[in-house]
């Protein structure tokens, strides 16, 4: 697949964005913000569970009191 769906963006400009960030911040500062970032998305996928545990919690809770 060339493209990314959402983007719409080819192979060709992914390269230029991929150098594009090593020119910006080094080859050594590249594993830390893809960690921070790996970080950040599992704190969110967590934080997105625990709200959708609490909405079907208060769902069951509902339904027990019927």
């Amino acid at each position: 697949m060339d493209t990314l769906l959402f983007l719409n963006l080819g192979t060709g400009e992914i390269i230029i964005i991929v150098f594009a960030i090593l020119l910006l911040f080094g080859g050594k500062k590249i594993p830390e913000l893809m960690k921070g970032l790996g970080k950040g998305v599992k704190s969110f996928k967590d934080g997105m569970k625990d709200v959708e545990d609490q909405i079907n919690g208060d769902v069951n809770d509902t339904n027990d009191k019927k």
